[in-house]
């Protein structure tokens, strides 16, 4: 389903983040939804925690395409709550992160 690469993981259970770097042809909302899967320990494809319940992944993916004139958008991030951690997207990769 996808290319990404998490390079840290331990999960919620031991407070510890998860960083999904993302491929360039990966669209922000499926790197996101496999980064929560990831961190929450869960299957993405039967994972409880469903993206649309927190943030509009359409939205989330306008945002990091291309510009009208075809360049890319280097700089930016949106940052979100689920459940008990935070969600931070970059157009490069994605971090999540347990709650303070």
């Amino acid at each position: 389903m996808t290319k990404g690469r998490v390079t840290e993981s331990n999960g919620c259970g031991l407070r510890r983040r998860i960083q999904y770097d993302r491929d360039a042809d990966e669209s922000p909302s499926i790197a996101a939804a496999m980064a929560l899967a990831q961190y929450f320990g869960d299957d993405v494809t039967a994972t409880s925690t469903r993206l649309y319940d927190y943030i509009d992944p359409d939205a989330l993916d306008s945002l990091f395409a291309e510009t009208n004139r075809g360049a890319g958008r280097p700089t930016g991030t949106v940052e979100f709550e689920v459940d008990d951690a935070v969600v931070t997207i970059r157009p490069d990769r994605i971090d999540v992160c347990p709650t303070r």
